[in-house]
């Protein structure tokens, strides 16, 4: 008896986790597979050599120390096109991201593994109702989780239903957050993805956490959703204050 518990409670860790560990490439194209290694280490390394250059400063983040003090643990929710320097700063956290069902998703999944994070495959059009169940164990398992709230494709800036949705299956809060630099690059892609300069100094702030009741209704989700996106709306406006006021 006392055998089988401990092999049940085995393959539990193991498969909580399994978001820490590369997937298997045997299924890509040796193309493919030597694509997706390079990108990885790509991104890893222009992340980790140009994260060590910036200047960061903290504010609110009692509000993140609040959710730990409240037994909680954090559903983070932020805007796709701050995801370089919100990569670097909350690395190993063992924070879990959902990441795409595509070969880009698949770089992107090694290189924040290589950060401290787990990864979770699916999206807003592939995979989904499975991705946000696996996210919702891994809270019950005691793991922080990550949204994207605009991505994978956007629109820009416009926050979608899955955080609050994980919020009212978990009983966790989302907290929403901005990680931006002063100075960056743009890319001309959907987001406008900024890309930190070497010696930028750069802000975090850190919203009051959003708690979804588990009984509420359609009617309210939508009212949840709506907070969301005025807390990063509101996040947003204190940024560009900021970078004025340097």
């Amino acid at each position: 008896m006392f055998l089988l518990i401990d092999a049940k409670l085995m393959r539990s860790s193991q498969s909580l986790d399994r978001p820490y560990h590369f997937a298997d490439l045997s299924s890509y194209s040796s193309k493919d597979r030597f694509l997706i290694r390079i990108g990885d280490l790509a991104f890893y390394f222009s992340i980790r050599l140009l994260g060590l250059t910036v200047r960061f400063e903290v504010e609110d983040y009692t509000h993140y120390e609040e959710v730990g003090r409240a037994g909680k643990l954090p559903i983070m929710a932020f805007w796709h096109e701050f995801i370089f320097l919100t990569t670097y700063w909350w690395r190993e956290r063992g924070i879990v991201v959902l990441t795409s069902q595509s070969r880009d998703g698949e770089y992107i999944a090694r290189f924040i593994q290589r950060l401290g994070y787990g990864a979770v495959r699916g999206s807003s059009t592939r995979g989904a109702v499975g991705a946000v169940i696996e996210l919702a164990r891994q809270l019950r398992g005691g793991r922080a989780v990550g949204f994207v709230v605009d991505g994978p494709k956007g629109p820009r800036r416009k926050a979608k239903m899955g955080a609050v949705l994980l919020a009212k299956k978990t009983g966790h809060p989302v907290l929403p957050f901005v990680t931006a630099a002063h100075k960056c690059w743009r890319l001309s892609n959907w987001d406008r993805l900024q890309i930190p300069k070497p010696f930028t100094r750069a802000k975090i702030i850190v919203a009051a956490p959003i708690y979804v009741p588990a009984d509420a209704s359609d009617a309210m989700l939508d009212t949840f959703q709506a907070q969301l996106q005025s807390a990063l709306e509101a996040l947003d406006q204190r940024i560009e204050a900021w970078r004025a006021s340097l």
